[in-house]
């Protein structure tokens, strides 16, 4: 099977990438081979390359700088996707494309989780241009399936985990606050990888949620990552009211992997156990990244 990744050297694309081409032709790209805002762009990519699979991991991310940069939000969060929709669609291909929790107000009561049919109502730009993407795969890509996930990380690339244990290095004593009234679920790329490995074929359809099992707060998180990475911290809970950010966040961001679950096909585990095995691979490496940033 050919499958052409894009967004290549972020931190779900570089995992489809390692896994899936154990198996199959793959070809990752990122900016500038191709820019999915440029209809003319990703036109000639997919004709040169002619892929069984499109996997779209491109996405700005930024949150709060999607409230300013608007623009660049839409162009790449959905118009991107609309283009890749409809050369995928062209080409016959399967289009797998990656959305987000922020589709979603939060207004529902933790521990209930979101489940794909949920009303979506999104309350940033971040969100909104989201949840514009997914409307035009689904209008433009016959052959589609998307995936929402959340809190996202991996050894590669920024992320909250990371974050965390940098600010902590500098300063052990320092008191750190962190949001404790946001709630979601941790979820490692390489296991979101592993999920797509099972979602190549054509069996599944629409929209699927993707994360690890069970929840936490930011803050529950942090201390949990940093306890297992054996750092000494000073954490302290905060409310979101107490971090004000130019995005509103939703207050519940916990997914219910509803129809992976009822499919038998879902590669997750709880967030700790995906978590613990983590930090076992990748200790050493974070410690020195983030002491080189010192």
């Amino acid at each position: 099977m050919k499958i052409v990744i894009i967004g290549s050297k972020g931190q779900l694309g570089r995992d489809c990438c390692d896994i899936l081409s154990q198996d199959n032709s793959v070809v990752g790209c990122d900016i500038p081979t191709v820019d999915i805002g440029d209809q003319k762009s990703v036109d000639n990519y997919i004709t040169e390359t002619n892929p069984d699979v499109i996997i779209n991991c491109a996405a700005y991310t930024a949150v709060d700088a999607c409230e300013s940069e608007q623009e660049l939000a839409w162009r790449v969060n959905a118009t991107g996707p609309e283009f890749l929709a409809k050369a995928a669609n062209r080409h016959k291909s399967r289009l797998i494309h990656i959305s987000t929790d922020y589709v979603f107000d939060g207004k529902l009561a933790p521990p209930a989780a979101y489940k794909e049919q949920d009303k979506t109502n999104p309350l940033s730009e971040y969100g909104r241009s989201k949840l514009a993407g997914e409307k035009a795969v689904i209008a433009h890509a016959e052959n589609h399936l998307i995936l929402r996930t959340a809190w996202l990380y991996s050894p590669y690339g920024g992320n909250f985990l990371k974050t965390m244990l940098r600010l902590t290095l500098a300063d052990g004593d320092r008191e750190i606050k962190v949001v404790n009234d946001q709630y979601g679920s941790l979820t490692w790329s390489y296991t979101l990888a592993l999920q797509i490995q099972k979602l190549l074929s054509p069996d599944i359809q629409g929209i699927v949620h993707t994360t690890s099992d069970g929840y936490s707060t930011w803050y529950e998180a942090a201390c949990y990552f940093l306890d297992i990475m054996g750092v000494k911290h000073n954490l302290k809970p905060c409310t979101t009211a107490d971090y004000p950010t130019p995005a509103h966040r939703p207050a519940n961001s916990i997914l219910s992997n509803s129809r992976l679950d009822e499919a038998g096909i879902s590669s997750f585990a709880s967030w700790q156990e995906h978590l613990d095995t983590f930090v076992d691979k990748y200790r050493e490496q974070l410690l020195d990244e983030a002491k080189s940033q010192q």
